[in-house]
């Protein structure tokens, strides 16, 4: 770890971490470790999260509201990916062309990303981050637990015809860029599985005439997105439940039924309560 600190500059110390950890040998390396070691006196506000779940299934809505609640950073791939593409950062014009082509963003491309938004937040003092979008692989979660400590992923579960809806239902507002979803779910409960009822979120009125929808959210690529997922992610819920790291949690409903009973999952009832206190 000396060694990477005596690095001059970040741009050097980013390529080290992806040549080192995007070997085909990942195992013999000791780990490298962006963010110290969390004592047992330290807080909420050091907790290093991951969000797991099936596309459409919320895991930036939740992931945000904590990171709001805990005053941890909420880090998305994508949002990185997207601010990127947006700057004149060395990567900007290799991702454009990937974009351009729908081909996948790399490993050795997304750990870079992610490598300097976490050394950038360890230089502002953030010890904590809740990450969603990464890992979505096997080799992906290695080249994390390298990278650094995870204290805990949230695997969010919907079923399947309920998640189909809800990114069908999905809407942008093309002036401010609100999020939206006009989907009206009501499930009703047979065979033994819960019913689900999930209120649509409707914009306001001046943004309803403005609603575009996404081109990708339709049936079929999102049955598409929804197999990709079963088969090359399904198997990252398994490394974390092998490491007693997974807490699995099935949505109960839309964001007023789920979300305190997500906080009592975590054992952040009483401090959702000091938090509107004190605010």
């Amino acid at each position: 770890m000396a060694a990477v600190t005596r690095l001059s500059t970040r741009a050097s110390f980013v390529s080290s971490i992806a040549n080192r950890y995007l070997s085909s040998d990942l195992t013999s390396h000791a780990p490298l470790r962006l963010v110290p070691t969390r004592g047992e006196d330290q807080k909420n506000t050091h907790v290093r999260w991951v969000f797991l779940g099936c596309p459409g299934v919320g895991k930036g809505t939740y992931a945000s509201r904590l990171s709001n609640l805990l005053g941890v950073p909420h880090i998305a791939t994508g949002d990185l990916v997207r601010e990127e593409l947006a700057s004149s950062g060395p990567l900007s014009s290799q991702l454009s062309e990937i974009v351009n082509k729908g081909q996948l963003v790399s490993d050795e491309i997304i750990i870079n990303l992610l490598s300097k938004r976490l050394l950038a937040g360890e230089a502002k003092g953030a010890l904590g981050f809740i990450l969603d979008g990464f890992p979505r692989t096997i080799k992906q979660a290695e080249i994390l637990e390298g990278v650094t400590d995870i204290d805990l992923v949230i695997n969010l579960r919907l079923q399947e015809d309920v998640l189909l809806e809800k990114c069908i239902g999905r809407r942008i507002c093309n002036q401010c860029g609100g999020n939206f979803n006009v989907a009206s779910i009501d499930i009703k409960a047979e065979n033994g599985s819960p019913g689900i009822v999930m209120a649509p979120l409707l914009p306001p009125v001046n943004c309803m005439s403005k609603l575009i929808t996404r081109s990708d959210d339709t049936e079929l690529v999102v049955k598409e997105r929804l197999r990709i997922y079963n088969e090359l992610s399904r198997p990252v819920e398994e490394f974390y439940r092998n490491r007693g790291k997974l807490l699995e949690f099935n949505l109960p409903g839309g964001i007023p039924e789920s979300w305190p009973k997500l906080l009592h999952a975590l054992n952040l009832d009483d401090y959702e309560d000091k938090h509107s206190a004190a605010a």
